[in-house]
C-alpha cells in the first residue's frame, strides 16, 4: 500500500523497536495527527482468544467518559409507547416492519447504532444478514436490546461504544479525536483497557493481550507496553 509524504515524516517519529508508555503513546498519535480534518484515535487489540469457540468471544459495551467525539445516529425498532418514548429521549429514527423494505430493499444505511425492545427482535432478525455483516445488529451484551429506551439513547450520546472480537480476534474501537486532549484521550482509553481486561473470557490460554497499538485515522500505528497495561 502506497503511503503518502505525510505518512511517512509522521512514521519518523515513531520508533519501532519500542514498546510505548499508554501516555507517550497517545502524545505520539496526537502530534502525528496532520490531515486537514479531525482524525479518529483508535485502538486495536490483538487478543489471544479463539474466537470460533464461544466461549472466547469478546462482547460488551463501556461508556468513554469523553465520548468519542462523533455525532452518533440512532436508529429504534419500537411499537407503541415505547416508540414514543425512543422519540422523546432523542432518537433519530424511529420505526418497525414498515423500515425493513427501506433497509432491505433501498440500502438505506443512515444510522450508526440500532436499538430495539426485546419483543420486534423477531423483525429486525430478518435484517440479519444487512445489519449482521456491518455489526449494526442489536444485541442484550451491548445494551442495544432492551425495555430501557431512554437509557439506551443517553448511554450512547454519552459516548457508549462497542467491542467486539473480529474474525481475526482483534478488537477495534474509536477512543476519541485527534482534537481531545492527552487527558481526555488517556481516560478514555483507560476506561476501554478496564472493560476489555475485565471481560477475558476464563478459557483463554497464554496472553490475553498480544498486542496493543494506538493510531489515529491517517497516521503510523504506535504500540503499547501490554505488560505495564495489565498490572
Amino acid at each position: 500500500m502506497k503511503r503518502g509524504k505525510r505518512y511517512a515524516e509522521a512514521a519518523k517519529a515513531v520508533d519501532r523497536t519500542v514498546l510505548y508508555d499508554a501516555a507517550d503513546a497517545i502524545s505520539l498519535v496526537k502530534k502525528n495527527a496532520s490531515a486537514k480534518f479531525d482524525e479518529t484515535v483508535e485502538v486495536h487489540i490483538r487478543t489471544g482468544c479463539d474466537g470460533r469457540h464461544a466461549e472466547q468471544q469478546i462482547r460488551g459495551a463501556v461508556v468513554l467518559p469523553h465520548g468519542t467525539g462523533k455525532v452518533v445516529r440512532i436508529l429504534v425498532f419500537a411499537k407503541g409507547p415505547k416508540a414514543d418514548e425512543a422519540a422523546a429521549a432523542g432518537a433519530d429514527y424511529v420505526g418497525a416492519e414498515e423500515l425493513i423494505p427501506k433497509i432491505q430493499n433501498d440500502g438505506w444505511l443512515d444510522f450508526d447504532v440500532v436499538v430495539a425492545t426485546p419483543d420486534m427482535m423477531g423483525v429486525v432478525g430478518r435484517l440479519g444478514r444487512v445489519l449482521g455483516p456491518k455489526g449494526l445488529m442489536p444485541n442484550p451484551k451491548a445494551g442495544t436490546v432492551t425495555m430501557d429506551v431512554t437509557k439506551a439513547i443517553n448511554d450512547i450520546k454519552a459516548g457508549k461504544i462497542e467491542y467486539r472480537l473480529d474474525k481475526n480476534n482483534i478488537v477495534h474501537v474509536p477512543v476519541g479525536k485527534a482534537s481531545f486532549s492527552e487527558e481526555q484521550l488517556a481516560d478514555n482509553f483507560q476506561t476501554l483497557m478496564d472493560a476489555i481486561i475485565k471481560a477475558k473470557p476464563s478459557s483463554v490460554k497464554g496472553a490475553y493481550l498480544k498486542s496493543v497499538t494506538l493510531t489515529s485515522t491517517m497516521g503510523p500505528g504506535v504500540k503499547l507496553n501490554v505488560a505495564k497495561l495489565v498490572n
